[in-house]
C-alpha cells in the first residue's frame, strides 16, 4: 500500500545528489577542527544567518541546549513561550543539563502587547528569586501550527531583553520557513538574536544535523560543551556535505507551504473537524477533531496509507515536505475526508 507520510518534515530522505556528495566528501577529524567539509558548512551557515561563527551539531535539541548551557550559569531562569519546543519536547534538558529553570509564558510570540507580556516575567533583583538570564523564542512556532513571528515582534523582545541585560536565543528549527513565508531575508529575523539554532534535517532535506550560530567566543564555548555532551562526531564531513546541499533548498520551501494551504483548504468545512486557515502560514496544518479521539483517527487514516501525528488528545498535526507531491496531498485529503464522514 502506498504511504503518504505527513508526520513531520524530518522524514525526508536525502536526494541522489546528497548521497553522492556524502560519498565523495573530503573529511578529517572535526573534534580537532580538521574536517574541511564541516568547516565549510559552518562558515556558510554563519554567513547565511549573519553571525560570526557556527558549530555543526547532531540535532536541534542539542543546539538549543548548548545555547542555554553557554548563555546561562546554574540557578538562573529562562523565559520561553508555553508552547515552545524547549519547554515541551526536550525532556526537561535545560534543568537536567544546565541547572536552569524554564519560565513558560503564555503568548510570548503574540504581537498584542508582547513587550508587556515579557516585561511582567523578568524577575526583579531579590535574594529569594532566580535571576532572569535568557529569553528563548521559536520561529516558526511548531506547537502553534508553524505560525510565524515577524521581525517587528522579534525586535520588541530583543530590545527589551537587552535593556534588562538578558540574551536572546532563537530556536529557529524552521527559521527559513518563516523567512520564505514573510518574503524577507533570514537575517531580517536573526539580527534580533544573540544566538540561533536551525535544522538542516527538516524541510531542507538533509538526513542529519543542525547549526548553532552566534558570536565567535560564544561558539567556542558551545563547541567545548558539544564535546561534553558527546557531540564530537569525528569525520562528520560525510554528514556536513548533505547539509551544504540542503542550504540550496531554501527557496523550495514555498512549495511545502502551498501544499499545506491546499491540504487545509481541502479539509476546511469537513464535518467532524475544524482547521484554522489563518494559522496555516508555513508547512504545518493542525486539525481539531470534534468527535473522534486523535488516536483513533490516526489509526483509521493510517490503515488507509496516511500518516500524521497527535498534537493533543483531539488535535492532529500534518506536516508537508519535499517528499510529498501535490497529488499526494489531494489523495491524503480525500482519505481524511472519507474517514471523517463515515
Amino acid at each position: 500500500m502506498k504511504v503518504i507520510d505527513l508526520r513531520s518534515d524530518t522524514v525526508t530522505k536525502p536526494s541522489a545528489a546528497m548521497r553522492k556528495a556524502m560519498m565523495e566528501a573530503e573529511v578529517g577529524d572535526d573534534v580537532y577542527g580538521e574536517d574541511p567539509t564541516v568547516n565549510r558548512l559552518e562558515q556558510l551557515a554563519a554567513e547565511l544567518v549573519g553571525k560570526e561563527a557556527a558549530v555543526f551539531v547532531p540535532s536541534g535539541t542539542m543546539g538549543n541546549q548548548l545555547a542555554i548551557m553557554t548563555h546561562c550559569e546554574r540557578g538562573v531562569e529562562v523565559i520561553c513561550d508555553r508552547k515552545s519546543h524547549i519547554f515541551n519536547y526536550e525532556m526537561a534538558a535545560a534543568s537536567v543539563l544546565s541547572g536552569v529553570q524554564l519560565h513558560p509564558v503564555d503568548d510570548l510570540h503574540n504581537e498584542k502587547g508582547i513587550g508587556t507580556i515579557m516585561g511582567d516575567f523578568i524577575r526583579p533583583p531579590s535574594p529569594f528569586l532566580p535571576r532572569t538570564r535568557l529569553v528563548c523564542l521559536e520561529n516558526t512556532l511548531n506547537a502553534d501550527g508553524g505560525t510565524v513571528m515577524r521581525p517587528e515582534q522579534m525586535a520588541v523582545v530583543y530590545r527589551l531583553a537587552h535593556e534588562y541585560g538578558l540574551q536572546v536565543h532563537l530556536d529557529g528549527a524552521r527559521i527559513f520557513n518563516a523567512a520564505v513565508a514573510l518574503d524577507c531575508e533570514v537575517t531580517d529575523l536573526t539580527c534580533y538574536t544573540d544566538s540561533v539554532m536551525f535544522c538542516l534535517s527538516k524541510g531542507l532535506g538533509a538526513p542529519v544535523g543542525s547549526i548553532l550560530a552566534g558570536e565567535k567566543t560564544f561558539i567556542e564555548q558551545a563547541r567545548r560543551y558539544r564535546k561534553l555532551l558527546g557531540g564530537g562526531m569525528r569525520q562528520a564531513g560525510i554528514l556536513a556535505a548533505a547539509g551544504i546541499l540542503a542550504l540550496n533548498n531554501i527557496s523550495s520551501l514555498s512549495e511545502d507551504h502551498q501544499k499545506a494551504r491546499a491540504l487545509a483548504a481541502a479539509l476546511s468545512g469537513v464535518p467532524g473537524a475544524k482547521v484554522d486557515l489563518e494559522k496555516v502560514e508555513t508547512n504545518i496544518v493542525l486539525l481539531d477533531l470534534k468527535e473522534l479521539p486523535a488516536r483513533q483517527f490516526l489509526e483509521l487514516i493510517g490503515s488507509n496509507g496516511v500518516l500524521a501525528g497527535a498534537q493533543s488528545c483531539n488535535t492532529v498535526r500534518f506536516v508537508t515536505h519535499r517528499d510529498v507531491t501535490m497529488d499526494d496531498i489531494q489523495e491524503a485529503a480525500e482519505i481524511i475526508k472519507a474517514v471523517l464522514c463515515q
